[in-house]
């Protein structure tokens, strides 16, 4: 648009000079230009006389500030990541901020170098490895086709588990290759383990002060959020979640494994009436467990600490008993790398620390396999320091997540699960899982359990219920596709579905047989094919069974059908991922690089979905 002499106070040569500017202007120019007019004490009075418009940016002080466009990109598995996203996005609007929150999977990688702000939030998966949907921008920025960054500044919350050798890679990995590219930090990288709640909030008021003083700068003068000149309603948070667990009646606790079984899986039915937790198919169940009492007895007395020793059991100075605090609090069951570094202070002699020397990581990863708190006392104990300090270097017990086992539309206010009981001996010890046995020996109907909803959107039903689907799992992985089948059927759902399920035994493990006989019967599942691995002399498999039917499988997904896979990430999903690459190269004609891209085109499309662990 043209500015004309006469709608404006300037004349012919002033209207002539401004037209040749005007066009070779950002946007950001534009705005700076504007607010250091309205800046200007002189421009501001004049303004006010002369354009009645213009009466709000004097009164301010000057023009709003010009902020640089914020970009959030998440990579998530379990959906931790993605609820710390929507948070900081939320705070970042609520403070005036431009900000695009976008998954990893949905964003354009060569969009990259149109950033200005980016925030990444990310997990790790496994041994190190990216989330699925971060793969494909993980893949470009390390590919020669990644674009120099000297414009784009940045900072990363990496989320992991530190009992992982490889903790937060993920997240280290995108720090040091956006820095490599040129880009510039906004904030240091912080990484943060299963409790990472305090960590993130810290992230946030790091990167947050860096932002509000580059407004600062931006607009003299000018009032901002974070001054307390203006103020913003807190934003509504639901009445139950991660940090305020709601307590879910137990309404049925049922083995699902026949007599003889190795094997102890259970079936929960939770009572959500009044907790307005709502969830879909495909979504986690968290559940905040404690330690089993006998063992917090059993590190207590190795430890010679006194049961009732006040102790401090977070930030904000709360304390409670030795004993309740670390049934309740604290991690005592597993160890890590960094716990063993911290307790190496602590610790009488030297044995521990040559332990963690660099030549000595075989013996430490041995060690530190199917061992606890008890056998680290034991070993290397006693502690050389009050328990009210030694607890500060244990982390807080981690949540569980279990896969969701019904649809709320089948099931109002409820939600099942189905939960292995984890029994095994170690060292010389029996050991058992902290949540899994809490769920199997002390959830008896009538009794209750913590728990919030962990929305998944990376594992969902297709939205045309025309969609065929093929659903893999074993075990437990087994629980998301009951939730499907129980969805699929309140919704009268038309597509086609296709089971492909493992466990060890037909007679004693086949979970859920009944059901899925009923729903074949009925239609809602179509076809069902199944792998019990110690019933025949050689051991047979999910993707045995997908092999033996790799005509009709490729046909499928020719149709369009959407992947599931659900259960161990190592072994299970390793092989599945295998044998469907193997598929698409026997059935389609394709080579080992084509099928690789059918699948990863597939992830992209989200039709090859993952709920692995």
């Amino acid at each position: 648009m043209q500015l004309q002499t006469m709608n404006s106070p300037f004349d012919q040569e002033q209207v002539e000079l401004i037209n040749r500017l005007l066009p070779m202007l950002t946007d950001n120019q534009k705005i700076w230009l504007n607010g250091y007019l309205a800046g200007s004490q002189s421009a501001a009075t004049v303004a006010v006389q002369e354009q009645p418009g213009l009466e709000w940016y004097a009164q301010q002080g000057g023009a709003p500030a010009a902020t640089r466009e914020i970009t959030i990109l998440v990579g998530s598995h379990t959906g931790n990541c993605e609820s710390v996203a929507k948070e900081v996005s939320k705070k970042l609007q609520d403070k005036d901020y431009q900000v695009k929150l976008t998954p990893m999977d949905e964003f354009k990688p060569k969009d990259l170098k149109k950033v200005e702000d980016l925030l990444i939030i990310t997990s790790t998966h496994g041994d190190g490895h990216p989330p699925d949907n971060a793969l494909a921008l993980y893949d470009f920025l390390y590919s020669k086709r990644a674009p120099k960054l000297e414009d784009v500044r940045f900072s990363v919350l990496a989320l992991g588990d530190s009992s992982y050798e490889f903790f937060c890679q993920t997240g280290k990995d995108f720090d040091k290759r956006l820095e490599e590219l040129g880009a510039n930090r906004i904030h240091a990288r912080v990484d943060a383990d299963l409790d990472f709640e305090e960590p993130a909030e810290e992230w946030f008021d790091g990167v947050f002060s860096v932002l509000n003083k580059d407004r600062e700068t931006d607009r003299p003068g000018a009032p901002t959020a974070a001054s307390g000149t203006q103020q913003t309603a807190p934003a509504e948070q639901p009445a139950y979640s991660r940090s305020n667990p709601f307590n879910a009646e137990v309404l049925e606790n049922i083995n699902l494994n026949g007599r003889g079984s190795n094997k102890e899986t259970r079936h929960l039915e939770l009572d959500l009436e009044g907790s307005g937790l709502q969830y879909e198919p495909g979504d986690s169940l968290g559940i905040v467990p404690e330690n089993e009492d006998q063992l917090v007895d059993q590190l207590i007395a190795a430890a010679g600490w006194n049961p009732d020793e006040p102790v401090s059991i977070n930030k904000q100075g709360d304390t409670s008993s030795l004993r309740d605090a670390l049934i309740t609090t604290f991690e005592i069951t597993s160890l890590s790398k960094p716990l063993l570094e911290k307790a190496a202070a602590f610790a009488e002699g030297n044995a521990l620390a040559d332990l963690l020397e660099p030549e000595n990581k075989e013996q430490l990863q041995a060690y530190i396999y199917g061992r606890d708190l008890i056998d680290l006392t034991e070993d290397f104990g006693p502690w050389q320091t009050p328990a009210a300090e030694f607890i500060k270097i244990l982390r807080k017990i981690p949540v569980r997540l279990y896969s969701i086992a019904s649809s709320s539309k089948a099931n109002p206010d409820e939600v099942h699960l189905t939960v292995g009981a984890l029994r095994y001996e170690a060292n010389g010890r029996k050991r058992t899982g902290v949540c899994s046995t809490q769920c199997a020996e002390r959830s008896e109907a009538g009794a209750s359990l913590p728990v919030f909803i962990q929305s998944n959107n990376n594992f969902r039903l297709p939205e045309n219920p025309e969609t065929p689907i093929i659903m893999i799992g074993a075990g437990t992985g087994v629980a998301p596709y009951r939730a499907f089948m129980e969805e699929r059927e309140e919704t009268d759902a038309q597509g086609d579905a296709w089971l492909f399920f493992g466990e060890q035994h037909f007679v004693t493990d086949f979970l859920y047989q009944t059901e899925w006989q009923r729903w074949l019967k009925d239609g809602v599942l179509t076809k069902m094919d199944v792998a019990f691995s110690r019933d025949t002399a050689e051991k047979i498999y999910v993707q045995h069974r997908l092999m033996e039917k790799s005509q009709e499988v490729y046909q499928w997904l020719e149709a369009g059908a959407n992947v599931y896979i659900c259960g161990d990430e190592k072994y299970m999903a390793k092989d599945v991922h295998a044998t469907l690459a193997a598929i698409l190269e026997q059935e389609g004609n394709m080579s080992a690089e084509q099928a690789e891209e059918y699948l990863t085109s597939m992830r992209s499309d989200k039709r090859y979905l993952r709920d692995v662990y």
